[in-house]
This record gives structure tokens, C-alpha cells and sequence, in this order.
């Protein structure tokens, strides 16, 4: 990871010039990383004979969460790896849903498990997600993968925050010595950008539903991640000059014609003359996530070698 200068400099090199209200394609970026991806597949499958295996369970027959589900084994297959899908009914009780888990821990063609959230009332989420097997974990939600991110050691991190960093990495080089401010504090994306953020050496802040005048600290932020599910929250006084935006939040809402729209947390047209870069929605983290996705997926196939050498 190069360094483009000392961290003294860069957020005031970043505030003016050019690069003023640039956009950061993560559309060509994931594309980018799925061609990486599929030559890393052929190539591992030349050295081991072992096709990478991802399995998705959906429970549930919710029509927006059936397309996503659907779209990540398209993308899985696109990239020569395995998909298995399991699409299982609304009434599908927690014993059950733990009996394919383990079934699919203990299955060796399967090296990353997806359990596709929200699921129904009366199913612990914590306890299936926990129930994976961590090097399996490709969401990287489990405690065990928490803890190693915790603790600045390697494990399989959560896709989205994984994509916002390499966004962050490939627009901004070394991070280290940067103020970085998350808004919104979510085991799913708030926490472990957060980690992600300080491992990297920035200086991190998290601003939460709690939190005393957030302005004033976003408005410190080198680096601004948002992911808070509020449309439009952050708005031009709530940004430093020069700072790069990451919009993670996605709402569809109404427009005058009677039609929808996809917009993010951050108004884009009030912010990007005053962000030195910034996402957008959609077209910015969206696309990171599924290739992010397919990355961890490859990572756990490495691991499940290591573990059996």
C-alpha cells in the first residue's frame, strides 16, 4: 500500500484543486475486483484441484431479499466458483435451520456459509450467525471473526465495511494519521468500519444516536463513513472541505413523477461541491459488497487448505 504523503498534508491537499466533489466509482471497482477474483479462481483451482463453494440460505419469501439472494449466486458463478442455494419456507424453525448449518459446516465443498438476514420472528439471529462455522463466516459476522477484528488480527471481515475500505485505499492510499468518523454505530457496518478505520492507524470516532452536537465531530472527519438507514441525514454543514464521503446507506423513496428512487444517507448534490470524494447511491459501496462477498469466499477456501495441511 503506497503512501501518497505525510498524513500532516494530505487532508489539506485533499480540499482543494481538482479532486473537489469527485466521484468514487465503486460500480467500476467491484467490476475490477470480480475480474481479479475469477483469475484467482482458475488459478487456485490449477494449484488444488478445489473449486471454491459458496452457500446461501434464504428463509423467508421476501421478494427484495429472493433477488439479492438470487444475484449473489449469479455473480458466484460468474466469477467460476460454486453456488448452492437454500430457499427455505417462512415456517422453518430454528432446530431446523441449526441442522443445515451444521450440515453445511461439515459439508468440505462448501467453504463460505451466507445465512441472509433479516430472518422470521422466532429465530435468534446471533444464534445461527454464531452457529457458522467461523472460517466459514464469509459475512464475518460471527463472534469469533468480531473478536479477531477486534484484536487487529486476520480474520474474515464483514463484506461491506471491507468494501468502504478498499474504496477508502484506492482513492486515498495510506490511511494512517487521518481523522476518520463513522456515523452510525451497527455490529453489521458502524462497528467494524470502525475497527477497520483504527487498524489502519487512523484516529476514529463513532457518532451514534446518542451522541452530543455530531456536527461538530463529522465536520473534523478526513475520512466520513455513513450507515445509518436516514435518508439525507448528512447535509453540507455537516462536512469538512476536502473530506472523502462514504455513502454505505441505500432508501428507496418516492418522487414527484410517482415513480422511486434509490438515495443514500448523505445528500448528494449538497455535499459533493464541498467532499473531496465521495460515493454515490447508487453506484458507490452497493456494488462492494457482493464482490467483497465473493473475495472472503475465495479467502475461506485458502484457509480451509491451511487447516487441513
Amino acid at each position: 500500500m503506497s503512501d501518497l504523503t505525510t498524513p500532516a498534508t494530505r487532508p489539506a491537499d485533499t480540499a482543494s484543486g481538482p479532486e473537489r466533489g469527485r466521484r468514487i466509482d465503486g460500480k467500476a471497482f467491484a467490476v475490477s475486483l470480480r475480474k481479479q477474483i475469477a483469475a484467482d479462481v482458475v488459478a487456485f483451482h490449477a494449484e488444488y484441484g478445489v473449486t471454491p463453494g459458496l452457500a446461501v440460505v434464504l428463509v423467508g419469501n421476501d421478494p427484495a431479499s429472493e433477488i439479492y439472494v438470487r444475484n449473489k449466486a449469479l455473480e458466484t458463478h460468474h466469477v467460476g466458483m460454486r453456488s448452492f442455494m437454500h430457499m427455505l419456507p417462512e415456517t422453518t424453525t430454528e432446530a431446523a435451520l441449526l441442522t443445515l448449518i451444521g450440515r453445511l459446516n461439515a459439508d468440505p465443498e462448501i467453504h463460505g456459509i451466507l445465512v441472509q438476514l433479516p430472518l422470521p420472528n422466532g429465530i435468534d439471529a446471533r444464534r445461527i450467525t454464531n452457529a457458522i462455522d467461523p472460517k466459514k463466516d464469509v459475512d464475518g459476522l460471527g463472534e469469533v471473526n468480531a473478536g479477531r477484528l477486534s484484536l487487529g488480527l486476520p480474520g474474515l471481515i464483514p463484506c461491506t465495511p471491507l468494501g468502504c475500505l478498499m474504496l477508502l485505499q484506492s482513492e486515498l492510499g495510506n490511511l494512517r494519521g487521518l481523522n476518520a468518523v463513522v456515523v452510525g454505530a451497527s455490529n453489521l457496518v458502524g462497528k467494524p468500519m470502525a475497527l477497520l478505520l483504527l487498524n489502519e492507524g487512523c484516529t476514529v470516532s463513532i457518532v451514534h444516536i446518542d451522541t452530543i452536537n455530531p456536527q461538530a465531530l463529522t465536520r473534523t472527519a478526513d475520512i466520513l463513513v455513513v450507515a445509518t438507514g436516514v435518508s439525507g441525514l448528512i447535509r453540507h454543514d455537516w462536512v469538512k472541505p476536502g473530506a472523502t464521503v462514504i455513502d454505505v446507506g441505500i432508501t428507496r423513496v418516492p418522487t414527484a413523477s410517482g415513480k422511486t428512487k434509490l438515495v443514500g444517507d448523505v445528500a448528494f448534490d449538497e455535499v459533493a461541491p464541498i467532499a473531496g470524494r465521495i460515493t454515490p447511491v447508487p453506484g458507490g459501496v452497493g456494488p462492494m459488497t457482493i464482490a467483497c462477498l465473493l473475495q472472503n469466499t475465495l479467502t475461506a477456501a485458502r484457509l480451509s487448505l491451511s487447516e487441513s495441511a
